[in-house]
């Protein structure tokens, strides 16, 4: 289902989804669920299934990554503040992202990629999409450590050429990563 999947590569595009999330039916839920993907770097498959009692876990819960069957830390130190403003008053067995339809069950991946497609639309076709949000924490978390191993692990990669690919870095910001780099001449 991704299709021409890229990371936000600025602070406006960031700011632009934020936009359009907080003017959908379930504003608070769908923010909250992009702050956890681009934050923590989950798939989204995983990130529709947290229950309130495992974010309750904070700074550092636990969960088992479905495609993997992985134990996954979220560190979700930074984001203590807005997981609890979130979390509060709600029951420890409720879905973090209830459907709107059922609240006995939470909102799929499929309609999830159905309101970033729309979003999608109305920025232009930039490529968000459901998986944006893990390239996206990929893209800014290499270029703020540029530890591609640390990475790797934080994805539960088994090795650097896939997690390479999620970076999705540009010819252009490589060329600029050599500014001022030079050996042997003054």
């Amino acid at each position: 289902m991704v299709y021409n999947s890229k990371p936000l590569r600025t602070k406006e595009q960031i700011n632009d989804v934020l936009f359009y999330l907080r003017r959908t039916k379930h504003p608070e839920r769908d923010t909250f669920l992009f702050l956890i993907g681009i934050n923590t770097g989950l798939r989204c498959s995983d990130i529709v299934k947290l229950k309130i009692g495992t974010l309750r876990q904070l700074p550092q819960p636990v969960i088992v990554e479905q495609k993997t069957g992985k134990k996954r830390i979220l560190y979700l130190n930074e984001m203590v503040p807005v997981v609890e403003k979130y979390i509060e008053g709600k029951k420890d067995d409720e879905w973090a992202f209830p459907s709107m339809y059922d609240k006995n069950t939470h909102i799929t991946r499929d309609n999830v990629y159905r309101l970033f497609h729309r979003i999608d639309k109305q920025l232009g076709h930039i490529g968000f999409t459901t998986h944006t949000m893990r390239r996206t924490f990929g893209y800014w978390y290499y270029k703020r450590t540029k530890n591609i191993y640390f990475l790797m692990q934080l994805f539960n990669h088994s090795n650097e050429e896939i997690t390479k690919r999620y970076i999705g870095l540009t010819d252009e910001e490589l060329g600029q990563s050599l500014e001022g780099f030079k050996l042997g001449f003054q």
